[in-house]
Parts: C-alpha cells; sequence; structure tokens
C-alpha cells in the first residue's frame, strides 16, 4: 500500500483528474472575479453541455473531443444571452438578485433535464475509451491524458486571451475597478456578459473533455460543481494561479485518498485540507487580503 509506485500511481490518477477540475474552476473563477457572485447554476450548465456532447455523439456520430469547438462556441452564446437576457436585465445591479436569478436557472435546468431527457444514465461510446497508456509502474487511461493535455492547453489559450487582447485587457480593468472602467469608456454591462459567457464556454471545454470517461444524468454536475467551489476558495477567490494549483491538488488528495481510505472515505481529505488551509490562509493560498 506505501509503495512509492503505488503512490506515483495514484498521485498522476490524481493530476489527470485534476486538470479538469481547473477547467470547471477557471471558468467558476472568471465569473467571481469580474462579476464578484457566486454563479449557482455553474453545475447544472455544466450538466446542459454534457447532454448537448452525448446528443451531439448520438445524433451526429460527432466524437466528444471533435465536438469541442460547437460546444464552446454554443456555451459561450448561451451564456452570453443568458446574462443579457436575463441576469444583467432583472438583476438591476444587485449581487443578491443574481444570486437567487443563477439559483432558479438552476432549479429549472435540473428539472427540465430530468423532465426531457430523463433519469437514466447515459454514457458515450469510442473506441479509446478502454486504451492505457502505461508509465512506469502507473497505468493511465489514455482518454483522461488526452483530456488533461486539452485542458492545460485551453487554459493557456484563455491566459493569453486575457493577457494580449483588448477585450482580455477590458475584462481585467473591470475586474479590478469597473467605475473606472465605465469612466474609460468600456461597456461594463457587456463586459459582464462576455466574462458570464467565457465562464459558460469553460464548461462546454469541460463537458467535451469528461464524456468519453464519464456519464451524464440530470444531476451530475452537482459533484463536479461543489469541488470547483472548493477549489475556487482553496486557491483564492479570483485567482487564476489558485484555481490551477488548487485543481491539481484537490485531484491529488481525492486520488490518494481514495487510494489508502477507499471510494467512499476519500474525499474526506478534501475537506481536511481545505478545512486546514482556511485556518492557517483565510483567504486562500493565492487570495489577496481585501
Amino acid at each position: 500500500m506505501f509503495d512509492p509506485g503505488f503512490i506515483l500511481a495514484g498521485v498522476l490518477n490524481g493530476l489527470l483528474a485534476g486538470g479538469i477540475y481547473v477547467l470547471v474552476a477557471v471558468g467558476l473563477t472568471l465569473i467571481y472575479g469580474v462579476l464578484h457572485i457566486i454563479n449557482f447554476a455553474h453545475g447544472s450548465l455544466l450538466m446542459l453541455a454534457m447532454y448537448a456532447v452525448f446528443f451531439l455523439w448520438k445524433l451526429a456520430g460527432l466524437d466528444p473531443y471533435m465536438s469541442l469547438p460547437i460546444v464552446i462556441v454554443g456555451a459561450f452564446v448561451v451564456g452570453f444571452l443568458l446574462y443579457r437576457g436575463l441576469i444583467g436585465r432583472f438583476s438591476h445591479g444587485r449581487d443578491e438578485n443574481i444570486l437567487l436569478i443563477t439559483l432558479g436557472v438552476s432549479i429549472v435546468a435540473d428539472n427540465g433535464a430530468l423532465l426531457f431527457f430523463g433519469g437514466n444514465t447515459e454514457t458515450v461510446d469510442v473506441p479509446y475509451a478502454g486504451q492505457i497508456i502505461e508509465l512506469g509502474v502507473a497505468f493511465l487511461p489514455l482518454a483522461k491524458v488526452i483530456s488533461f493535455v486539452a485542458s492545460l492547453v485551453i487554459c493557456l489559450a484563455l491566459g493569453l486571451f486575457m493577457a494580449k487582447t483588448d477585450t482580455g485587457k477590458a475584462i481585467r480593468a473591470v475586474a479590478k475597478e469597473r467605475q473606472g472602467a465605465r469612466l474609460v469608456g468600456i461597456d461594463v454591462e457587456k463586459i459582464f456578459a462576455i466574462s458570464y459567457g467565457i465562464g459558460i464556454a469553460c464548461l462546454g471545454a469541460a463537458a467535451c473533455l469528461l464524456m468519453p470517461t464519464f456519464y451524464v444524468t440530470p444531476q451530475s454536475g452537482y459533484a463536479f460543481v461543489l469541488v470547483a467551489f472548493t477549489t475556487v476558495v482553496l486557491g483564492g477567490m479570483g485567482s487564476f494561479v489558485g484555481a490551477a494549483v488548487g485543481g491539481f491538488l484537490i485531484g491529488v488528495t481525492e486520488s490518494l485518498g481514495g487510494l489508502f481510505l477507499g471510494e467512499q472515505l476519500g474525499q474526506i481529505g478534501i475537506s481536511l485540507i481545505f478545512i486546514l488551509i482556511l485556518l492557517f490562509r483565510p483567504t486562500g493560498l493565492f487570495g489577496a487580503k481585501a
């Protein structure tokens, strides 16, 4: 059980899982960093994106990885229109209204999925699902390795977009000082919608990377969004670096916890590290003091 090779295998598998957690958490971090609210609809929108990937495969025979551009663009459009047509219009600039609206969106999405798609577990059957890559003593699923690499590439592309493009700079300006951004002519409401759309696009990407190795039901988004919330708080609210480090830390902790304590008790390690970090670093690993 304590063989170094055995532990190394657990760490590598945890890092692979952490790559997906990072992608989900980055979307949540972006929305919080700009709008300064928690998106309660995050898990439900991830679930809808996973259904989109499933039906693209079932009806059009499109491989989940090949559906990345379609689902990412579609998720961005849904997020943008959702903010423009519902959240921004009816929140009247009040954060508590946004929280209630996103909670309402979550309830409608969950029950709508149950009504139209049923409660059955749906999976995607791809030929490479059972293929394994042997890395020393570790045996890593090929699909998870592909998803891990793709997740890192997408996060890097998002980082470059935020750092190099005019829209990215406007997003960072609004996140830092929205009133000042208004004074220099930035359309703050439009930036809010774009930021929300990008956050949901991250969920679209995560859905494509998850489906070759996971399943979808109307409740499947909950498992990932709870980890994402923990990751965001652990890394520091609004910190992209914190979301990345927190995602990998949670993935490794979950993997090693399951290795030593069993699948049911493995989650205890996540809660324990979360509590310890908040005790000694209340702002999170990379969070700034208010």
